[in-house]
């Protein structure tokens, strides 16, 4: 069997119907959290902004930006709104290259991501049916504001 290349995790994705509605639901959930500033990514055709709780865990907020969207159909449809864990990786080709190998299927092609940049970001599904986004980064980009 061969070895992931590098990946390292990164967050989990969860599609809601708009970022204002999600922010204060995600909160009260987790209680306190910091958030990164929004991201409104017209190449991904996505509205983001992160939480981190407590424990350190993140978590990437993710609503449709547009009628064209590729999270739309999720929203309307109210399925696979945990949708995604992402890692970073040094190597976006090395590690869908290893996914590949393990069965998972790339749904995206390369594309540059505002959250993280403009790295690249790429997503697979897997064969365990789901979502994998790898970040083509080798550090953490999130920036939290204070509480």
């Amino acid at each position: 069997m061969s070895e992931p290349s590098g990946l390292l995790f990164d967050h989990v994705g969860i599609v809601v119907p708009d970022l204002a509605a999600g922010i204060p639901k995600l909160a009260a959930i987790l209680g306190e959290v910091n958030w990164t500033r929004r991201f409104d990514d017209s190449r991904l055709g996505v509205s983001v902004q992160f939480a981190r709780d407590r424990a350190g865990m993140i978590y990437e907020l993710i609503a449709p930006l547009g009628e064209e969207s590729p999270v739309a159909r999720t929203v309307n449809l109210r399925a696979n709104l945990l949708n995604q864990l992402a890692y970073r990786t040094n190597s976006l080709e090395a590690s869908v290259e290893h996914l590949r190998s393990q069965g998972s299927c790339p749904i995206t092609p390369p594309t540059p991501a505002l959250a993280f940049g403009g790295a690249r970001v790429q997503f697979l599904m897997t064969p365990l049916d789901f979502l994998i986004e790898l970040i083509e980064v080798d550090f953490a980009v999130h920036e939290f504001l204070r509480l």
